[in-house]
């Protein structure tokens, strides 16, 4: 379960993020506001950082063979 419940933290947060970046972007909040919004933001986007970079290493683990990094080429759908 804990793999559901980091993927949902990232979406969360990734969403709370882009919705703080766009009322920084509006203009309209006061001086004192958008310090507190990117002080939150600064926050997630950290959070969403670390929520990659487990994913990451997550992924390096599992494509690994015998101790040593395996690279095969993606080949994605074609049209």
């Amino acid at each position: 379960m804990a793999k559901k419940k980091t993927a949902v933290d990232f979406e969360q947060s990734l969403a709370a993020l882009q919705g703080l970046v766009e009322k920084l972007e509006s203009g309209e909040l006061s001086l004192e506001d958008s310090l507190t919004a990117f002080e939150q933001g600064v926050a997630l986007t950290r959070d969403c950082q670390q929520a990659l970079s487990q994913a990451e290493q997550k992924v390096s683990l599992l494509t690994e063979r015998q101790g040593q990094p395996v690279t095969e080429p993606f080949d994605g759908p074609t049209e």
